[in-house]
């Protein structure tokens, strides 16, 4: 298999040397091979001084590199990486390394993107796609994005991730039903700053409640007004009366994704991994109190200090 940045592969430029000794000229050659002149002489000259040893591929690794990144570097950076499992927009400020750096240290060595892994183990799990189209409103409150997460309730004594799955499988776990957390949650979109809570459903009442509650929060973080409203088409936010008249109170305007579109709602929808990877599975909670009482803090870290790569390695806050 030729370089994976050759114009030629060894045939070709063994092709070049053939014609050139059956008399053809240069540029004749470089023009039947659909090739630069200089790319003609290049190998000739190769040929003439190496003989086909010299058409083989070489590394394009440059033999002197004044600037690499010392290996103490590379050190801390994977040790870093392997035990916060952040990315280069949190690693590179946290090390006094460029977070560009940090980027291509970890693809040096290997080291798998965080959207392919599972966040409690590291391990990886999935791959995933990237949006190349991306959008942002142009100031905060213009539009807000709501969804809701659904999530296992913690047994007392923890779940799964403290016992281990067969542990939690047996016949008596099967008959106890435990229930759902119901995470509601709103987006800005300029700004990313969030606003959630658990609650017991995701009925029509209780999101229009949880609206009301969560513009509240908006203006006392500076947005005085929401002025569009995006969700999916679930029936609590479509069809309920409840919800309709908060939005009419508020003077909000309810917009709604094309079906099977989620990322039409993608700031929201981004967010809610987010608070999945550093919120609920991040570590071992023993009950369901316990983790529930570990949202608020949270969710004041992400707004106030924690780095958004979509912010320029700023937090939320810093845009309002």
């Amino acid at each position: 298999m030729s370089h994976a940045n050759a114009r030629l592969t060894f045939r070709g430029r063994l092709l070049i040397v053939e014609r050139h000794q059956q008399g053809w000229k240069k540029a004749h050659i470089a023009d039947a091979m659909g090739v630069s002149r200089g790319c003609v002489l290049k190998w000739i000259g190769r040929y003439a001084a190496e003989g086909e040893a010299g058409l083989h591929d070489r590394s394009s690794q440059p033999h002197t590199m004044p600037t690499k990144t010392a290996p103490e570097i590379e050190e801390r950076v994977l040790r870093a990486r392997a035990e916060h499992r952040r990315g280069q927009d949190w690693l590179g400020p946290e090390l006094g390394v460029p977070a560009r750096t940090v980027a291509r240290i970890l693809r040096r060595h290997g080291v798998p993107y965080l959207r392919e892994c599972d966040p409690m183990t590291g391990e990886v799990i999935r791959a995933s796609k990237t949006t190349a189209v991306r959008y942002e409103r142009g100031r905060p409150g213009e539009l807000v994005h709501m969804d809701v997460k659904k999530l296992g309730k913690i047994p007392d004594g923890g779940g799964w991730a403290a016992w281990g799955r067969a542990a939690t499988v047996d016949q008596r776990h099967k008959k106890q039903r435990i229930g759902y957390d119901y995470v509601h949650s709103l987006v800005d979109d300029h700004s990313r700053l969030a606003y959630s809570e658990i609650l017991p459903d995701e009925k029509g009442t209780t999101c229009a409640d949880f609206l009301a509650r969560a513009v509240a929060y908006f203006a006392v973080h500076g947005i005085t007004r929401v002025e569009d409203l995006i969700t999916d088409n679930a029936f609590a936010y479509r069809h309920s009366t409840a919800m309709r008249q908060t939005c009419a109170d508020l003077g909000v305007r309810q917009l709604f994704i094309k079906p099977h579109c989620p990322w039409q709602n993608g700031k929201v929808e981004r967010f809610n991994r987010t608070l999945q990877d550093e919120w609920a599975y991040c570590q071992v909670f023993v009950s369901n109190d316990e983790r529930a009482a570990a949202l608020a803090p949270w969710l004041e870290l992400y707004n106030t200090r924690r780095r958004h790569s979509a912010l320029g390695g700023l937090p939320p806050i810093s845009r309002l």
